[in-house]
């Protein structure tokens, strides 16, 4: 299975990073047939901080993943805007798993990959998210057949844990957010969250 996590120039280090963190809990633990990628329009991209990254692939190898999640960042609506980047995003809720964080919701909007579907984003990126014409809900995750949404930085944990239990089974979504909980609360965060994605 190979996850591509989108992230551009300007990119949200919390909505990429701590989903490759989660992601790639299972490539740790041995999972050979596991693999989970940074995807940039070019080699290196820096975050909204100050952070450069290496891509590990390319736009079009992403759009081959089982699964895409694609991240937020200060630059979303300068990446909506540019035709080359979009004319590359060939994303397909038929063939493979496809989540977005905060902006990256308005780029599967833009996209028309939402449509008439309820989805979360920021609250940044919400009046974006609405002029290209998509219902906003108030939730920190929605998910509507093989299209998943969050809204809010943390909400990398649900996106993360709802792909791990699509992709490998919920036991193994409980795992990961068990690992990666705080210590004395681990029991709780696992169920707020496992109630999230279970709706």
């Amino acid at each position: 299975m190979h996850i591509a996590i989108l992230t551009f120039d300007g990119f949200n280090e919390l909505d990429s990073l701590i989903a490759f963190g989660m992601l790639s809990r299972l490539t740790l633990l041995g999972d050979k047939d596991w693999r989970v990628s940074i995807a940039s329009p070019t080699a290196r991209v820096t975050s909204m901080n100050g952070l450069t990254v290496e891509a590990h692939i390319q736009l079009p190898e992403a759009c081959a993943a089982d699964a895409v999640l694609v991240g937020s960042g200060m630059k979303t609506r300068e990446v909506a805007a540019s035709a080359d980047i979009m004319s590359q995003l060939q994303l397909d809720p038929a063939r493979q798993l496809i989540a977005a964080q905060c902006s990256g919701t308005f780029l599967l909007a833009k996209l028309g990959l939402l449509g008439s579907l309820p989805a979360c984003t920021d609250n940044t990126s919400k009046p974006w998210v609405q002029a290209a014409g998509v219902q906003v809900t108030n939730q920190p995750f929605v998910a509507n057949g093989n299209v998943a949404t969050a809204g809010g930085c943390l909400s990398a944990q649900y996106v993360s844990a709802w792909l791990i239990s699509r992709l490998k089974g919920l036991e193994a979504a409980r795992e990961v957010l068990h690992y990666f909980a705080p210590v004395g609360e681990k029991e709780l965060y696992v169920e707020r969250a496992m109630a999230h994605i279970t709706q």
